[in-house]
């Protein structure tokens, strides 16, 4: 389990790093040019997406990093990531795989309690 949150974590982080950029660039384009913001629309809450466009992919790479040896950790940064996605950009077309890796990543670690190693973190 410990190995499925690692590759669901650092997945939803590479995805998660190119919603990021993308939704980074477009709150600098609307704040640069306003015409398009108003062909487009405005972001709402331009700081709130442009921090979880930096800290949740960052959050899901380190938790799913850090799977193998600290799962509980791990799991709750996947959860985190999961969390942060999920409130700045929502649950949508391009945002449901990261959200879904992260969050089922987090789960699998946290759940990784008694786990083939003689290692547990519970």
């Amino acid at each position: 389990m410990r190995n499925a949150a690692l590759t669901l974590g650092i997945i939803a982080g590479i995805v998660g790093m190119i919603i990021g950029f993308f939704s980074w660039g477009y709150t600098e384009l609307t704040t640069q040019y306003e015409q398009v913001g108003e062909t487009f629309g405005f972001v709402e809450n331009q700081q709130l997406v442009r921090a979880a466009g930096l800290l949740s992919p960052l959050l899901a790479i380190a938790g799913g990093a850090m799977a193998r040896s600290r799962a509980l950790w791990g799991g709750i940064l996947l959860i985190l990531s999961a969390i942060g996605m999920y409130a700045a950009f929502g649950f949508g077309v391009f945002t449901m795989f990261p959200i879904s890796f992260a969050g089922l990543g987090g789960i699998l670690a946290i759940a990784a309690g008694k786990p083939d190693e003689p290692k547990s973190h519970f």
